[in-house]
């Protein structure tokens, strides 16, 4: 009973009308990210109400640093949830049990890889990036303690990968949801009551962090067969061939993550020398551009994951489907929300900060930034529906391409031409649309590629 109820909760991705199915899978995924993102979010509120402006900054500001190392290993979880998914929809279990044991072992590794880096390499990113004085040693503490924790967020995030891919958004929601909720009392308990700063929030995250691999663990247990018999520990085996399918695809995602995180990095460097309530006032509406683009990214694995499955099924035009509703939803979905925070948005920046200085920098991140963030949508769902088809190297190039070197280019001449804040975050809305021209054009060029070959297979044999 309990098996039966649970797989009336994954969606059948090959048959039967896709809009409706697509958003049902899409919403917990967009609940998820912002959730997820809601343990920074709380972190730099909590702090923000009961500490100074510095804490804010060390808090908000350590987002790039945090993704550039973590990027790399989410992208090879996004070629887990592809094989995955193929293999679900060529109906091959035995294959789905290889590659499940391949991902739980991968999670592992990577997360005790990630806590070493991170702890490591603290101090020398911060001091590359230009930190001020007043802000680099907080903002070490809680890099230090927040990489404590990079085991139990890579159990789930490759956990939840494996749940994509047999159709169930919505458990890894409740996990989210369960330790969010933690993360906030926590917050307050060591801030408000216990005094602890900056090391109070990192640690609350950390323990919460482990609540939600504990959680993600247990529904993944209690999956039906072949997911469930693959997570027993004494049947693990690392299998070659699932691996290197899952690095051909994931790498190239993730190494795009490591470098558009590298860019960031620059124009981060570059927001540092406006001083503490510049990265503050940033870095607080970094976080609504992080609670927006989750509804982005949350479309691009469910192009994955539906391209995936109808792709292994030969499901050729529900791929081309698949591709136009995501679209679709991302951009209307993802721009309406842009919209309605920066109309509203001293009432969302007041809920961090009611310094005048630290809002008026976060306004104007809004106008500039914020408002334009649905463009986007141009490169990330065409680039994740390639990816679903097998080819990862060429969004990777053009991404790199088109907002990376773009960006570091801008940060090297702003100042020549427009020294003000303004002036140096324009180059975001440029390098998304220069960027969305090119990868939708690939992405249409390899769908057309990848189904005439199939087709050609398919007659031949």
């Amino acid at each position: 009973m309990e098996i039966r109820s649970r797989e009336k909760k994954q969606v059948d991705m090959i048959h039967g009308p896709l809009s409706g199915k697509i958003l049902l899978f899409s919403i917990p995924l967009i609940a998820s990210g912002i959730l997820q993102q809601s343990f920074n979010a709380i972190d730099v509120a909590v702090i923000g109400h009961y500490s100074t402006t510095q804490a804010i900054a060390a808090v908000g500001s350590n987002g790039p640093i945090i993704s550039i190392l973590v990027n790399l290993f989410l992208g090879v979880a996004v070629g887990a949830n592809a094989v995955i998914a193929t293999y679900l929809g060529q109906k091959n279990h035995n294959s789905v049990r290889k590659s499940v044991s391949t991902v739980a072992i991968i999670s592992l590794v990577s997360g005790f890889l990630l806590m070493f880096l991170g702890i490591t390499l603290a101090r020398p990113i911060l001091e590359a990036m230009s930190a001020p004085h007043d802000v680099i040693d907080l903002a070490e503490q809680y890099l230090r303690i927040f990489f404590c924790g990079m085991p139990f967020m890579m159990i789930y995030n490759f956990g939840s990968a494996i749940m994509r891919s047999v159709g169930d958004t919505s458990l890894p929601f409740y996990s989210l949801l369960v330790s969010t909720l933690c993360n906030l009392f926590l917050d307050w308990l060591f801030v408000a009551v216990f005094n602890l700063g900056v090391p109070g929030v990192a640690w609350a995250t950390v323990i919460s962090t482990g609540i939600n691999a504990a959680i993600i663990v247990y529904f993944l247990v209690r999956e039906s067969d072949p997911v469930a018999l693959s997570l027993n520990v004494r049947k693990w085996r690392l299998s070659k061939p699932d691996l290197k399918k899952m690095l051909q695809i994931g790498v190239p995602a993730g190494l795009q993550g490591m470098v558009f995180s590298i860019s960031n990095i620059f124009i981060q460097s570059a927001i540092n020398s406006f001083g503490a309530d510049a990265i503050a006032g940033s870095s607080a509406a970094l976080t609504f551009e992080a609670y927006c683009y989750y509804i982005i990214t949350s479309f691009c694995a469910a192009v994955i994951a539906f391209t995936g499955q109808n792709y292994g099924a030969g499901n050729y035009d529900r791929c081309k489907r698949v591709l136009r509703i995501c679209m679709l939803y991302s951009i209307v979905i993802g721009g309406t929300c842009n919209l309605l925070i920066a109309w509203y948005g001293d009432t969302c920046i007041s809920i961090f900060s009611s310094s005048p200085e630290v809002m008026r920098y976060a306004t104007i991140r809004f106008h500039t930034v914020l408002v334009f963030q649905c463009l986007a949508s141009f490169y990330e769902i065409p680039g994740s529906y390639m990816r679903a088809l097998g080819y990862s190297v060429t969004p990777m190039l053009l991404t790199v391409f088109g907002t990376c070197v773009l960006r570091l280019g801008w940060v090297a001449i702003f100042r020549g031409i427009d020294s003000s804040f303004h002036g140096l975050l324009i180059i975001y809305p440029i390098s998304w649309t220069i960027t969305g021209i090119t990868v939708m054009t690939a992405a249409l060029i390899v769908q057309h590629k990848v189904f005439k070959r199939k087709a050609v297979q398919t007659t031949i044999s």
